[in-house]
């Protein structure tokens, strides 16, 4: 039986008393039935919130979409009508009035009630709510029925609408269904590079039938903004002012005579203030009131690894005249400022060497600190699934890795309020973003009409969680779709900006900024930033773009570069404040793919595996693009063979695994070296704040450019970024044309730090070499900064060495604090460095000895230079070591805890943990 998701569990009976008066129907808890007009001999319960994938599934109608190559063989579910309809409703019909309310239609509906028809919608991402108070009088058996048009076809249709919008060749990125660009529907249904194309259908949210009696209300959404006084969107708050608290309440129904909000705010100690909204007014269906909160009455709110996720309970209760409660509210709220800085480099940064041009970091509460994440995208193709559990193993992850922000990239769906309630006790930022991307939109009064409603909702809905951090328009539409339409049609280029503007600034910027003070926006998620702002206008922001000035530099970066050799190649990296997207794909582990493919498919470059690569994607509905797939497949495989051993296992089923894993270590190493890269950034003129990869998760079993793949497990990519985001690290940067180098010892803490330094060189037997470095042993790191240990020229310390025999450890210790902590720790970090490609390399046996004791593994090398050291589990269970995929010395052991996030075995996982290194490549027996 397919558990309910956590949005189905909301209401523990039918009928839930929700204030004086009114009663709840939650529509997750009556009988469904799903049919379809395209199959008479189907007919199997449904559920709420659900799709049609998943109850075709739970009632052994289809398999697991999931499995082998069902994407292709189930897309006439996609390319069908759905029925979905009630049992009779037990409605009352001496309510003042009835609503339908449903908070998640995906997507093209057609709504009966009573037989009658109500009306239709076409937003995934809207709520919506209808008055069927009329239809009930004369309705003796309420059954509701809700009928879904398939999402591929009636995309097809609007693009085919004479005069429809279009734009040039190569400008929309087609995945596979086509035209998704046309309807607000999750883009990533119309497929992805990294995931299947379902185009999911269905009652995907909570849903509910509201009758009310005179003079009461449903309260639908709910604002709050808290923000410091005289604070602005694109500037720093002056974090001495007092707080402003704006609230705001959207209802069904009819309020009492001189309706007023009361509001309590509450913490673990009791409660803190309470009193009554100010300046209370109510219009169009909403109540809106502020009050006061001193500065000091509250604890802050901070991220994690900078300060303590303190949070309160905010209790609005909406009274009549006589202060009585119609409603009551309750929201969990924090105190904090969070800002991103897109103001001009100031002469006094430009004085203390930044370089000029604009800033693009973020700051907490008035302080800069460096942002470490990477990309979250739809956990999985079908949002049902997607539960509280599921999302606090996943964020557990989060901070294990050492991350304090998530990019929550558009082309998905809004996330869920249990995503941000986790984020806000878990202390994780959250990037949000609009769901449009890698695609120009339509800009016609209806669908622009269309997307100010859902923009006003979803800013509205999730406003009060401390954990946003930022608003952006889509996904990387200044960089790619707009240059290309310049390239591709110069001549046409102005009116393709303007219809650009139209959507992302002229539609959405005022629903923003008449909504919050307290998140920054910008229309794309990459960008050079706002050039100047004119507040004496709705829509005060002129972008940038290509104006820039020569020297000065602007904006976040996102780099892909799919050429295996430039591994390392820091030349090749964008300079920039911040990067939010880079990366590469890799094949997910032998346990993953056993959970979705068959045994004799198991193989690299089988049709199954090679089918479910979508990198680069397919351009269509092609449902055998072995072409495109072999690119993907080949990029992975050309980058294992240039820079690590060769797996030639005897065994076929080993050798899939090893190569699987050695497209993980070329992944791993891609990303190190670039945010490497980036955070010695903060010590150099581009004061670089910010590094977020692509990509954190995936939605199934694929080669994808995750870090952790689809049931929790992590790829050797979580573990080094974990590594590579500690508080001070030491790291190599060599300049591939002239064998020059620098170490660089790099701190993200908020003050200085001293520590001391150790550089050796070794052979891969173990034994250390004797070459003299003129480094420094005991250095000061500044603030958010880093300090250069060395510089020299690889060639002239190894004096005629061979290269192939040598390498360099980097052993780095420093004393400090965490952020808001007067606690002195010392942080400590490991790194080498192999100036000749692994590949070629002299490795030699370590011959890796693994104990067990306790609730601890440990590993030894007992002889030589142990390379990407690599901890494996058997399926069935999910967990994380401490540590993985790192480098053990002739003679070193290391202890390695773990942490146990799911079992079906019984514990007898930890009896077939086996461990291996870079040596069990040459290897051609075992794993």
């Amino acid at each position: 039986m397919r558990p309910r998701s956590t949005q189905a569990v909301l209401a523990a009976a039918s009928m839930v008393s929700v204030a004086v008066g009114q009663q709840v129907l939650n529509l997750s808890t009556i009988d469904w039935t799903l049919t379809s007009p395209n199959f008479s001999y189907i007919s199997v319960p449904g559920m709420v919130p659900s799709q049609v994938h998943l109850d075709l599934r739970e009632a052994q109608v289809i398999g697991d979409p999931l499995y082998a190559l069902n994407e292709f063989n189930l897309r006439w579910i996609a390319y069908s009508n759905w029925t979905y309809t009630s049992a009779p409703l037990d409605l009352h019909k001496n309510a003042s009035s009835t609503w339908l309310v449903f908070n998640g239609l995906d997507t093209f509906t057609s709504i009966d009630f009573c037989g009658e028809h109500v009306a239709a919608t076409n937003n995934q991402f809207r709520q919506y709510y209808f008055d069927v108070s009329a239809l009930l009088q004369s309705c003796d058996s309420p059954i509701l029925s809700i009928n879904f048009g398939s999402a591929p076809i009636i995309a097809n249709a609007t693009r085919a609408i004479p005069g429809q919008l279009a734009w040039p060749f190569g400008v929309q990125q087609l995945y596979e269904f086509p035209n998704r660009e046309y309807i607000r529907k999750e883009q990533s249904d119309f497929g992805w590079d990294w995931g299947p194309a379902f185009a999911p259908a269905g009652i995907w949210l909570p849903a509910y039938v509201v009758q009310l009696p005179q003079q009461n209300v449903y309260v639908r959404n709910t604002l709050v903004d808290i923000y410091r006084e005289g604070q602005h969107n694109f500037y720093a708050p002056d974090q001495t002012k007092d707080w402003v608290l704006n609230a705001s309440v959207d209802y069904l129904g009819s309020l009492p005579y001189r309706a007023n909000i009361q509001y309590t705010i509450s913490g673990p100690s009791g409660d803190l203030l309470n009193g009554f909204l100010s300046n209370v007014t109510s219009e169009a269906g909403r109540l809106t009131g502020s009050t006061s909160v001193p500065d000091g009455a509250v604890e802050l709110w901070w991220p994690v690894g900078m300060g303590q996720q303190q949070l309160y309970n905010l209790t609005l209760n909406v009274v009549d005249s006589s202060n009585t409660t119609v409603v009551t509210v309750t929201k969990r709220i924090g105190f904090r400022t969070i800002f991103n800085n897109q103001t001009p480099i100031s002469q006094e940064q430009m004085d203390l060497g930044v370089a000029p041009g604009g800033n693009w970091h973020f700051e907490i509460n008035g302080n800069e600190f460096y942002a470490k994440g990477s990309n979250f995208i739809p956990p999985d193709v079908f949002w049902p699934n997607v539960t509280e559990p599921r999302l606090r193993q996943l964020f557990d992850s989060v901070i294990d890795g050492n991350q304090n922000m998530l990019r929550v990239w558009s082309s998905g769906a809004y996330s869920p309020d249990f995503m941000y309630d986790l984020a806000d006790e878990m202390g994780i930022l959250l990037w949000s973003e609009f769901e449009f991307g890698c695609a120009l939109y339509p800009v016609n009064e209806e669908f622009l009409e269309n997307v100010a409603h859902e923009v006003e909702y979803q800013v509205r809905r999730v406003n009060h969680h401390p954990s946003l951090a930022y608003w952006a328009g889509g996904n990387e539409l200044e960089n790619l779709e707009l240059p290309t339409v310049n390239t591709t049609a110069p001549d046409e280029y102005p009116r393709y900006l303007a219809e650009y503007e139209t959507l992302f600034l002229d539609t959405i910027v005022p629903i923003v900024l008449g909504n919050t003070k307290s998140i920054s926006y910008s229309p794309s998620s990459t960008t050079n930033g706002w050039q100047s702002l004119d507040f004496s206008k709705s829509q005060p922001i002129a972008q940038r773009y290509g104006n820039l000035t020569e020297g000065s530099i602007y904006g976040d970066t996102d780099f892909y570069n799919y050429n295996f050799t430039q591994l390392g190649n820091f030349s090749r990296y964008p300079v920039g404040r911040f990067a939010n997207e880079f990366g590469y794909h890799s094949m997910p582990s032998l346990q993953s793919w056993q959970q979705a493919v068959a045994p004799e498919d198991l193989s690299f470059n089988s049709s199954v595996v090679m089918l479910r690569d979508h990198h680069p994607p397919a351009g269509g509905v092609n449902t055998s693009n072995f072409y495109n797939a072999s690119f993907g497949q080949g990029q992975m495989t050309m980058a294992v063979e240039e820079w690590y051993p060769i797996p030639n296992k005897t065994d076929s089923l080993a050798n899939f695994s090893a190569w699987c894993h050695s497209t993980q270590l070329f992944q791993a190493e891609f990303y190190k070296f670039q945010i490497e890269f980036y955070r010695r950034g903060s010590a150099l003129p581009e004061r670089q704040l910010g590094s977020l990869y692509w990509q954190l998760e995936d939605q199934w079993q694929a080669p994808t450019w995750a870090g952790i793949e689809y049931d929790g497990r992590w790829k050797v990519l979580h573990y080094v970024a974990k590594d590579i985001y500690r508080p001070v690290i030491i790291s190599a940067h060599r300049n591939v044309t002239n064998n020059d180098l620098e170490i660089w010892a790099i701190s993200d803490l908020w003050s200085s730090v001293s520590a001391s330094v150790n550089l050796a060189w070794y052979d891969w037997s173990g034994n250390k070499l004797n070459i003299s470095m003129d480094a420094a042993t005991n250095v000061s790191i500044g603030a958010i900064n880093g300090t250069k240990i060395l510089s020299s020229n690889v060639d002239t310390m190894l004096q005629g060495r061979n290269a192939a025999d040598a390498i360099l450890r980097m052993d780095v210790s420093a004393q400090g604090s965490l952020p808001n902590s007067n606690t002195t720790q010392t942080f400590t970090h490991t790194n080498w460095f192999h100036p000749a490609p692994l590949s070629s390399s002299n490795l030699t046996d370590p011959k890796l000895e693994l104990s067990k004791n306790n609730d601890t593994f440990t590993v030894k090398a007992k002889s030589g230079v142990a390379a990407f050291v690599w901890l494996d589990y058997p399926g069935g269970a999910v967990l994380n070591f401490e540590d993985n995929g790192f480098w053990l010395a002739k003679g070193e052991e290391k202890g390695v805890g773990y942490k146990v996030k799911s079992d079906t075995t019984g514990g007898k996982w930890k009896d077939a943990v086996t461990v291996r290194s870079l040596w069990n490549n040459t290897l051609s027996e075992g794993y």
